[in-house]
């Protein structure tokens, strides 16, 4: 090819994106590795630590949630969690190697009562010299702006599946609903952290539905996570993959190397569900164009792997964090 595959495009058809797919797996991983090279520097990887800020009683119905108050998973809602609790663990994430502090409330969407609170946690967090990042459900556009000026840089909000899935996971908040938010946050100034999750029972196409609205976005986002379902029991889709299995490894890392190549410049993100992937898969994942982790034993409320494990990874694979002061490369919005 003569074009040049780094250069971000917007007009990914979907049988593009499912072509891509198709592509013979050592192919394909070799043109993400090389899309990624353009961009990146293979040996480097950005950590990030992400805590539960308010846990459980959501109202959303998302089918593979341990935190949906419609779904009985055994886990206790509990209040939005005090300033300085939060100052604390972003201290600890801080001097255990990460850069990047996220966020999480189970919220269908922001309370007004909630944002001056949630912003002295932001600007706390960022007055550590640790980038920022939230997920606390749907924002209006003041809402988003109120985060953007107490210093959030990224913001989270996914798209979770490809738009003919997404029925079957949720329906309780349209699509629309998802991509309203995400326009919020950009007409605020703010970096999009967008992506979804993959084995929860769709098929390839909506994979690739999934990362070709993504691709298609006005701005593709500049963090883009790729989660593999943590199956919880009493979720619908949990309940369901642990009766008909779990994606398979390749499969995944396909899904990886699809999302590196349409979204070039973003930050692929290797998420939820590394503690059940071998050393073997997550180096796949990274010579694919996974060049993010979070680290620490948990996420929101599933388990993730130690610092031991993380630490002789990275020391196997000769991988070394991200260096903080290195100018990341991000596409802004036209």
């Amino acid at each position: 090819m003569t074009r040049d595959l780094a250069t971000p495009r917007h007009d990914w058809t979907l049988e593009e994106v499912e072509a891509l797919f198709e592509q013979p797996f050592m192919e394909l991983v070799f043109q993400a590795a090389e899309v990624h090279r353009q961009t990146f520097d293979p040996s480097e990887v950005q950590l990030s630590r992400l805590l539960s800020i308010k846990t459980g009683g959501c109202a959303e119905n998302c089918g593979y949630c341990s935190q949906s108050a419609s779904f009985d998973t055994g886990l206790k809602a509990e209040k939005l969690m005090d300033t300085q609790a939060v100052l604390a663990e972003a201290m600890a994430a801080k001097a255990g190697g990460a850069d990047r502090f996220c966020m999480g409330a189970a919220w269908r969407e922001l309370k007004d009562r909630d944002t001056p609170k949630l912003a002295a946690m932001i600007s706390g967090v960022k007055a550590l010299g640790l980038e920022t990042c939230a997920t606390l459900g749907m924002l209006t556009a003041d809402q988003a702006r109120q985060l953007k000026d107490a210093g959030l840089d990224y913001y989270n909000h996914n798209l979770d599946t490809g738009p003919d899935y997404y029925d079957d996971v949720v329906t309780t908040r349209t699509y629309q609903d998802r991509l309203e938010t995400l326009k919020h946050v950009r007409d605020a100034g703010m970096s999009t952290c967008c992506g979804g999750i993959v084995g929860m029972g769709e098929a390839r196409r909506d994979r690739a539905g999934l990362l070709h609205a993504l691709a298609t976005l006005p701005a593709h986002p500049d963090s883009l996570p790729v989660n593999a379902l943590v199956p919880v029991t009493g979720t619908p889709l949990g309940d369901r993959v642990k009766r008909e299995g779990e994606i398979d490894p390749i499969e995944f890392v396909r899904t990886v190397a699809v999302a590196r190549i349409v979204c070039p410049r973003s930050m692929v993100r290797l998420s939820a569900g590394r503690e059940a992937m071998s050393p073997e898969m997550q180096a796949l994942c990274f010579l694919a164009g996974a060049n993010s982790i979070f680290v620490g034993d948990r996420l929101l409320t599933t388990a993730n792997p130690d610092a031991d494990a993380d630490t002789r990874l990275f020391a196997k694979l000769d991988l070394r964090p991200m260096v903080t002061d290195r100018p990341q490369a991000v596409e802004s919005a036209a």
